[in-house]
């Protein structure tokens, strides 16, 4: 669907002439896989670099080449280990800074610890203080790909271009799925209603919002307004105020917005993770009459049990892109497909490297997209 044009070609296959240094910032090999897709469709070897963990657990990087007056792309797919795939990139990014590199772009596919983008209690916006340390680090712009909330981009001060998988997801559903025209698009909450609207509108289909859930961590109750202390009795309260009280939520029973009776039923949402929400909507969906579900994702975290959660379930199948390395949960359920983005990831390089527009890879996205 991002295809380059052939006059183009020419500009690919000389690109390192230009100055354009590509990296992995992983040292666990499984998670290179992107990085390699991605070097292979710029027609660029990658850059000489080691990674590696000290016997004290410390994360050391030493770069084998010079990167000095050049533009420097450190890709960095997240691990399991989440907190050492942010050390892994830190410290790349410094060590290019201090060796003179002309810009550090960082290839992000799935931002980590974007879940934690507003304040919850008396906790803090955790996405807030990684973005800082990128910036702080030498970074000097970003690329990634479907924030869980768009507005994580205010929290850099460098540019920020997140890229969207919907197409591809969306060109899946087209060519794999025979029947498609027969299916309707599914919200497994209010929450996520939008994406299945945009969805729903591009593919000429059919929405149905499942609303009554149990309510999930990030809703209105956890949004930061109940961090201030609660007066230990009335007499702390000035008695000329009468503050009236918030009524408290009361969730009402499950409920399908929509027919999925006798219709293949497609669940969108960003990252799929925890999966016991995924799992809880597509048995209400196969009681209100659906005859497949399809949960489709950009990023597939797919944590602890959650791939055998997935194979005893209803759902036919769980699609998602590599934007993280899941080899080994499709092992363990041949339910999960995978969605190579390396394509418009590679794109995205090449025209911030050759100074060229944007725009084509964001083109009919709206802003509520």
């Amino acid at each position: 669907m991002f295809c380059v044009p052939s006059s183009e070609i020419g500009a690919i296959m000389n690109i390192t002439k230009g100055g354009l240094v590509l990296f992995s910032a992983n040292s666990n090999s499984s998670c290179m896989e992107l990085s390699k897709r991605i070097a292979e469709r710029l027609g660029v070897e990658m850059g000489k670099v080691q990674v590696y963990q000290e016997p004290n657990r410390e994360t050391r990087v030493q770069i084998q080449e010079s990167v000095r007056g050049k533009d420097v792309f450190i890709i960095q797919t997240v691990s399991k280990d989440v907190n050492t795939t942010i050390m892994e990139l830190l410290i790349m990014v410094y060590a290019c800074k201090t060796s003179c590199a002309k810009s550090i772009i960082g290839v992000i596919p799935y931002f980590p610890y974007s879940k934690q983008c507003k304040m919850r209690k008396r906790g803090s916006i955790v996405s807030k203080l990684l973005a800082s340390m990128m910036c702080k680090a030498g970074l000097t712009h970003l690329i990634t790909m479907d924030l869980h909330q768009k507005e994580i981009q205010g929290f850099f001060n460098i540019p920020v271009d997140n890229l969207r998988a919907s197409p591809f997801l969306l060109q899946y559903i087209q060519e794999e799925i025979p029947d498609y025209r027969n299916a309707v698009i599914v919200a497994k909450s209010p929450a996520s209603a939008k994406r299945a609207q945009s969805f729903a509108e591009r593919l000429r289909l059919g929405i149905a919002v499942i609303h009554g859930e149990a309510q999930d961590a990030e809703s209105d109750m956890v949004d930061g307004r109940h961090s201030p202390p609660t007066a230990k009795n009335v007499a702390a309260i000035h008695p000329s105020l009468e503050i009236p009280m918030l009524i408290p939520k009361e969730k009402p029973p499950i409920t399908v917005v929509g027919d999925v009776g006798g219709r293949i039923a497609i669940i969108v949402d960003d990252i799929i993770d925890d999966v016991d929400s995924f799992l809880a909507a597509a048995e209400t969906l196969k009681e209100r009459g659906a005859y497949k579900i399809f949960v489709m994702a950009t990023h597939g975290l797919l944590s602890s049990d959650a791939p055998r959660l997935i194979e005893e379930s209803a759902i036919d199948e769980v699609v998602v892109t590599n934007t993280i390395p899941h080899e080994i949960q499709k092992l363990q359920c041949p339910k999960i497909k995978t969605v190579d983005i390396s394509m418009i990831l590679s794109e995205a390089i090449r025209r911030i490297h050759n100074g060229e527009s944007m725009s084509y890879l964001f083109r009919n996205i709206g802003l509520d997209d």
